[in-house]
């Protein structure tokens, strides 16, 4: 087995969501979510189907955020993975939709920040082992953190 690290595209504005599915459903599945969960979001979605074709299959209502989705899915190609790439919306809207859906096994990240995938490549094909999202802690946050923190959730209308 060989290990590898595959840096994820995120353009700026956007989030992304990287799980792990079960069946080719699942693109047409998540398409629904996310046009029925947020009005006005922009995204791509691809998924690595992982038996018959083998083939990346791709849904979005937006072009560049569709081919953004597709070549993240490239780059990770992991079997029966999939990437959202979504604009003018967060994850938090629809995130636990995509929980929900049948065949979403797990997630391994929603997120803004720089992501590498943690791949494993054996001779059958190539597996997710896990992430690593944004950067690790500089320290533990005092009063003006707080502040902060609270501030933003506000900002964006999660706390009031």
């Amino acid at each position: 087995m060989e290990t590898k690290i595959e840096k994820l595209d995120i353009p700026e504005g956007c989030n992304i969501i990287l799980g792990q599915t079960h069946f080719i459903k699942t693109v047409e599945d998540i398409y629904e979510i996310m046009v029925s969960s947020v009005p006005g979001v922009k995204f791509g979605v691809a998924l690595c189907e992982s038996s018959g074709d083998c083939l990346i299959r791709v849904e979005g209502n937006d072009d560049h955020l569709k081919k953004v989705a597709e070549t993240n899915a490239l780059k990770v190609a992991a079997g029966h993975s999939f990437i959202v790439v979504m604009k003018d919306a967060f994850p938090i809207n629809v995130l636990n939709a995509i929980k929900m859906c049948q065949e979403v096994c797990s997630i391994y990240c929603a997120t803004a920040n720089p992501v590498e995938v943690v791949i494993a490549q054996t001779e059958q094909g190539r597996g997710i082992l896990g992430v690593i999202d944004g950067f690790s802690p500089k320290g533990v946050e005092k009063e003006e953190g707080i502040a902060w923190r609270k501030e933003i959730l506000r900002k964006f209308g999660y706390k009031k």
